[in-house]
């Protein structure tokens, strides 16, 4: 199917830059290149003192890099204090996402997993989630969770919500390029072994598309899906 799930418009909810890229990024460049619009929300922004200027402004110079490599069509940023989502109103990020959110009016809606171990994550599936209430014709008509490798697998399955998912992807023709755009990132790749590694990412998508006999996939955990 392709785009994936026949979207016309994609909206990915990134709680950091390149959470997008590591969840779903040969999702969305594969429903970029079959014609879809493919728009990123990315909720937080590194502040002082906990985090210098200069690499946050690098950071993101290196995500519109790593989103023309994928084919977005828009990137809007919201600012919010990166690891300081919890001292924010949750009525004030609600009313920003969701406002950034209606002015795309995505079919498909990719969002984090509200297991993850950064609260940034869980505290964006939730607002998320209030967008998405099925209240009008314009609410997505699927929205699915992604992984992010170092945060989905990091709280505590078994006591936490563990990600098991339910929906495969075929990113087999789109992997590489999934691989190029988070090498933009030259902040934030390590080395091997670290799950932020090239080959980690590769070797993940692998494992999820051997899952469902293909070369390579991503997965998801699907939250709703409206016929």
């Amino acid at each position: 199917m392709s785009p994936p799930f026949n979207a016309r418009r994609v909206a990915v909810v990134a709680p950091h830059p390149d959470d997008e890229i590591l969840g779903c990024g040969g999702t969305m460049a594969r429903a970029a290149a079959a014609g879809a619009e493919v728009h990123v929300i990315v909720v937080t922004r590194g502040q002082p003192p906990l985090f210098d200027e200069a690499l946050v402004e690098r950071i993101r110079a290196e995500t519109l890099r790593a989103h023309d490599m994928i084919g977005v069509t828009g990137t809007q940023f919201l600012d919010f204090p990166a690891a300081g989502l919890d001292q924010i109103p949750r009525s004030e990020l609600n009313h920003a996402l969701s406002s950034a959110l209606s002015r795309i009016e995505p079919d498909l809606l990719l969002i984090p997993f509200i297991g993850d171990i950064h609260l940034d994550h869980q505290i964006v599936f939730n607002a998320a989630l209030v967008h998405a209430r099925p209240r009008s014709g314009s609410s997505p008509s699927c929205v699915l969770a992604y992984e992010t490798l170092s945060e989905t697998n990091w709280l505590a399955p078994g006591v936490t919500p563990a990600f098991i998912p339910n929906i495969f992807v075929d990113i087999g023709a789109t992997l590489d390029r999934k691989i190029a755009a988070f090498g933009m990132f030259q902040t934030q790749v390590k080395p091997s072994p670290d799950e932020r590694s090239l080959e980690a990412i590769r070797a993940l998508a692998v494992l999820r598309g051997a899952t469902a006999h293909r070369q390579a996939a991503e997965a998801f955990v699907l939250i709703r899906q409206i016929h």
